[in-house]
């Protein structure tokens, strides 16, 4: 008999779209415009920039894949409004940022000490994957890449179910305990995973979401992460690549000092958040070891020749190893189709004279 918080995931209709329309889930969901022309297969390019194996062109990145967004994976409320995740997190929308938070008070963990006891892990032989696997399927573009959007990482997980502070003192008090939670998320996503990958049509690579620092620096010291985040995540991503599907890290903060850590871990991509990190510095330290993302923003008061010098000397600059991925951020967004044809156009110019093609 399917628990508490898994009784709407045991009898919910998956024939039917859940997610409410503006929320990020539901854009996610939605069919994309066409990608435009592409001098060759657009997965074969986008898995050579993930692992630096020359690609052709430097893959626009957000436009040449489709994000595999299950509404049969209640990692918040679905749909985002109010109310209990499987894990009996109280969750509520926030104007202030458009998402999903933690509603202020609640806590899922009363004692981290007796966390087993407390914590009830979702059932999931009780979700209908399948059906919802078919129903996605019919959204998404063959032609592009498609990436399993997998959300609340081992150390989000924990803080979402117990306040922040105590989650931090955690990792003084019980690294015990704490290693066995993370261990427990770790079970329950290669879990989740399993079913994932097979109910949902091909799947080439995953997107990990765990944040682990601020705008100023990361919440933990090198050595926390290595000895107590990098274990559990590890064996994640291990499983991910013996699916032959890559990685993909989303990790919120200056984390900038991780990312050896990120390369040990398993991590082929990392989006780092620009305004925070230093782009050129990643890119000229790791950028033969990590395939990184960078957004180039232009703006609506540009001329065509104004903009194309702008993608040009991105190119230039940034595409070398052959691991850089462009998150084009157009002012107007009309401008949009003319810029991705120019940074493929260029970029293709660009690889065929490097790999001497």
């Amino acid at each position: 008999m399917a628990g508490q918080y898994m009784q709407r995931a045991a009898t919910r209709d998956y024939t039917k779209w859940w997610q409410r329309e503006n929320t990020f889930p539901w854009f996610m969901q939605q069919v994309k415009p066409p990608m435009g022309e592409r001098p060759g297969n657009v997965l074969d390019n986008y898995l050579r920039c993930v692992y630096g194996k020359e690609p052709f062109w430097m893959p626009v990145y957000g436009w040449e894949y489709n994000t595999v967004w299950p509404d049969a994976m209640e990692e918040c409320n679905v749909p985002e409004v109010e109310g209990y995740d499987w894990w009996g997190v109280l969750w509520t929308n926030s104007s202030a940022n458009a998402g999903m938070i933690t509603k202020p008070g609640t806590r899922a963990i009363k004692d981290f000490e007796h966390w087993k006891e407390e914590v009830e892990v979702p059932d999931l032989s009780v979700v209908d994957f399948e059906t919802d696997g078919k129903k996605l399927q019919t959204v998404q573009d063959p032609d592009r890449v498609h990436i399993y959007e997998c959300v609340k990482g081992c150390f989000e997980r924990l803080h979402e179910m117990m306040p922040f502070d105590e989650t931090l003192m955690a990792f003084y008090t019980e690294p015990e305990l704490l290693e066995d939670f993370f261990q427990m998320v770790a079970d329950y996503k290669i879990d989740s995973m399993t079913r994932i990958f097979k109910y949902y049509g091909r799947i080439d690579g995953i997107c990990y979401h765990d944040d682990w620092g601020t705008a100023r620096a990361g919440f933990f010291s090198y050595e926390m992460l290595e000895n107590q985040i990098l274990p559990a995540t590890k064996r994640i991503f291990d499983f991910v690549h013996e699916q032959g599907k890559f990685v993909e890290l989303h990790s919120c903060g200056r984390n900038m000092a991780y990312v050896p850590l990120m390369i040990e871990m398993g991590v082929n991509q990392w989006t780092p958040q620009a305004n925070v990190n230093d782009m050129d510095y990643l890119y000229d330290t790791y950028g033969k070891d990590m395939t990184f993302t960078i957004p180039l923003p232009l703006a609506a008061n540009l001329s065509e020749e104004e903009r194309n010098k702008k993608i040009h000397e991105f190119v230039d600059r940034y595409g070398e190893t052959g691991r850089m991925m462009c998150a084009l951020r157009c002012e107007n967004m009309a401008d949009m189709p003319a810029a991705q044809q120019e940074l493929v156009n260029y970029s293709h110019e660009y690889y065929n004279k490097l790999y001497k093609r």
